[in-house]
């Protein structure tokens, strides 16, 4: 049977969950194929350490040049990760006309347009399903399932690490410290966990699902982020009690208005219970997107980890060595094109629902104050919960509001900010329904 040769850079946990698929699998794939997938090459900076399976040690080497260069390798997957080095061999490769699978998601958002234009450029594959959602085939289905849709939504549960703290926190009555801490010792967190907590993880895989979605590479300093070192365990009481759950989501939205202008954003939000984006739990991920004739489509299971990336890495392994078999490079195009441009909508023009913690004197007329500010900004109020208990002389007071524009919420909350009365900074956390 005819084969094709593989070459693969980074040899890391989920490289080697690669090595072990193609191994397990592979009589699988070549049945299914027409060829075999064969690994000829694999580079890393420590070919020393075991990674738990069996590879010849004439293939593995320190230089990825090798890998690339080599004639016998026809298809280069790339999960070293970072935005330097990688950039560089994802290039070197597709100026030589070889396939790219790969999983970095923070070069694509921050480099997508490089190198995406790139292999369009070289009428060359590139493929990033295991970019966003792990083993989620979100990507896919963005690229092809729903191209005949106009993607209305898409609101997404993205990072496994967060959603597995909250989710903690919620169930177990846990401080945020507590958990993290925890999740770093069970391996769910790194030792520097600020690009999982502060929002820049979902950010980067928001910013390739807002492109894929409106055919452009969108810029990701134009993506507003914020991420869930600001939640405590009272606002996650609170919220239950108010109906709802508190999820760190990537929130993408067409604004069907004069604008047709795209919202992007990273925040934590309270869910209703009956949400089925509320239910997920743990360190799974889950996307809910909404096409115009697909109606809600849901995408769910695990965000990362070994196995599920590794699926996800040799699914699109699948998918080059076909279009080298049918000689269709560039079948399916990296970022699908719509013939309009898109603006992006500044996050001052966002409009949706609060939820305001506010510890405020406990004194007459304190709350009328507060509220004549809101009210002065157009900011109406749906609902107020006052529970028993003070913090010295101050109680804690939860506002949800109806619909109202952050500007509007931003200029009340700095007015509310300099009262006298106010023994703390307000909470703020948007509501998504």
């Amino acid at each position: 049977m005819k084969e094709i040769g593989i070459g693969l850079l980074g040899f890391g946990t989920v490289g080697a969950g690669v090595v072990r698929g193609l191994q397990e699998n592979g009589d699988v794939l070549a049945a299914r194929l027409g060829v075999k997938p064969v690994l000829r090459g694999i580079a890393d900076i420590d070919i020393k350490t075991d990674r738990g399976v069996s590879i010849d040690p004439a293939i593995l080497t320190t230089d990825a040049g090798l890998v690339i260069d080599n004639p016998n390798i026809q298809i280069v997957i790339e999960l070293i990760g970072g935005t330097s080095v990688a950039k560089d061999f994802i290039v070197r490769a597709l100026e030589r006309g070889k396939p790219v699978v790969t999983a970095n998601k923070a070069l694509l958002a921050g480099h997508g347009e490089r190198i995406f234009g790139l292999a369009c450029e070289k009428n060359v594959d590139i493929y990033f399903g295991a970019s966003v959602g792990g083993g989620i085939p979100i990507v896919r289905a963005l690229r092809e399932g729903l191209i005949g849709n106009r993607i209305k939504s898409i609101i997404g549960i993205l990072n496994g690490t967060c959603n597995y703290i909250l989710t903690r926190m919620e169930q177990e009555h846990l401080h945020f410290e507590d958990v993290l801490q925890a999740a770093q010792a069970e391996g769910y967190a790194e030792a520097d966990p600020s690009l999982d907590i502060d929002g820049l993880d979902t950010a980067h895989k928001a910013t390739i699902l807002a492109s894929l979605a409106y055919g452009t590479m969108l810029p990701l300093d134009s993506v507003y982020v914020e991420g869930i070192r600001g939640i405590s365990d009272a606002d996650i009481e609170y919220a239950h009690d108010c109906g709802y759950r508190i999820k760190l989501l990537a929130v993408i939205k067409y604004r069907d208005d004069k604008s047709r202008s795209i919202d992007v954003r990273v925040h934590p939000a309270l869910v209703p219970l009956h949400h089925v984006l509320a239910s997920v739990s743990g360190a799974y991920n889950a996307v809910m997107v909404r096409g115009d004739l697909s109606g809600d489509t849901l995408y769910y299971g695990r965000g990362a980890g070994r196995e599920p990336t590794a699926r996800a890495v040799i699914g699109d392994v699948a998918d080059v060595v076909r279009n080298l078999v049918g000689n269709s490079p560039c079948r399916v195009p990296p970022i699908p094109a719509f013939g309009s441009k898109v603006s992006l909508c500044s996050m001052e023009d966002v409009e949706t629902r609060y939820y305001l913690r506010l510890l405020l004197h406990d004194s007459p007329g304190v709350f009328a104050r507060i509220a004549s500010v809101l009210g002065a900004h157009g900011i109406s109020i749906a609902s107020i919960l006052q529970k028993e208990g003070r913090v010295g002389e101050y109680v804690p007071i939860v506002i949800v509001t109806h619909n109202a524009f952050e500007r509007d919420l931003n200029a009340a909350l700095a007015e509310i900010g300099s009262m006298n009365v106010v023994g703390a900074e307000t909470v703020r956390i948007r509501i998504q329904e």
